[in-house]
């Protein structure tokens, strides 16, 4: 992607998690695609490649056979519960297993990881995020990909790139921040062995829900098959360009009303003088 890189004889291009990329960096890959033949890898696909797609501009494939012995992600929407954590986290290191503990707020990261430590005691606890120094947060992911650590405290940044085939219980903390495809990302993370996984979804006691909260969650819960991300993406469009990780130098796109409305919005606005016309020679015709 650097200006300063050039290849010799590029013939072929593979664009993997192409949902964490930015208007910038997709131009550049428009660039490509004119010269070399371009493969574009996403579980949750943005509504302007689902466009693209479903319009036959572009080739698409969905891959719908889970690798052999993978079983569906347990999912499991509750309210925040000290005893439920517990009891969560304790199944998991009794089966030799490890788990991630998701809170985004790297401010109270810290108070979290003392709670976490009163509730088991004997667990081997780990923080890590995106404002530590590289060289902690590399020790903080080498001693849990070892196995030196039963629990991973830490924010979103393991939502992509991880595959820890020990690590198949993952709590969410406050599940209604995050968009529907931030979940399904998220709990993508377990379930990667054969190991039976599963996946809390924790929400805050004694607040109503938002509405699009309440859908985000009710829909996560039901694509719970292997393979469902396409399916996500195709409920709400919109959404899955929620994410809350940050993207480096990368400005978001804008796609209005998403995928159902790129279409409509543009005849909309090809029709509005025409409309305004219309509606100025009726209402002259009524005062005649």
């Amino acid at each position: 992607m650097q200006d300063d890189v050039t290849f010799k004889d590029l013939g072929l291009v593979v664009i993997d998690e192409e949902q964490r990329f930015g208007v910038m960096q997709k131009e550049k890959f428009k660039l490509l695609r004119k010269l070399v033949d371009v493969l574009t890898l996403s579980a949750t696909p943005i509504p302007r490649t689902l466009y693209l797609a479903l319009t036959g501009a572009r080739d698409m494939s969905t891959i719908e056979t889970p690798p052999q012995d993978r079983l569906p992600v347990e999912t499991i929407v509750t309210q925040f519960d000290e005893r439920a954590i517990r009891e969560a986290i304790q199944r998991e290191l009794n089966r030799g297993g490890q788990v991630f503990f998701l809170h985004n707020r790297v401010l109270t990261i810290e108070t979290m990881a003392q709670r976490l430590k009163t509730l088991i005691p004997h667990a081997r606890i780990v923080v890590g995020h995106g404002q530590m120094h590289s060289d902690d947060l590399e020790e903080v992911m080498t001693k849990f990909v070892n196995g030196e650590a039963d629990v991973l405290l830490s924010t979103t940044i393991i939502e992509s790139g991880l595959d820890i085939p020990n690590a198949n219980t993952i709590i969410i903390d406050r599940a209604d921040r995050f968009g529907l495809s931030d979940l399904y990302q998220l709990r993508g993370r377990v379930g990667r062995y054969k190991h039976q996984a599963y996946a809390y979804l924790l929400l805050p006691r004694h607040a109503g829900l938002l509405a699009d909260a309440r859908k985000r969650i009710s829909a996560i819960k039901q694509y719970s098959t292997l393979g469902s991300g396409f399916k996500i993406a195709m409920r709400d469009p919109r959404d899955s360009r929620s994410r809350q990780s940050a993207r480096i130098g990368a400005k978001r796109p804008h796609y209005g009303g998403g995928l159902r409305t790129l279409l409509p919005v543009a005849q909309t606005e090809r029709q509005r003088p025409q409309r305004r016309k219309s509606e100025a020679t009726r209402g002259g015709a009524g005062k005649i």
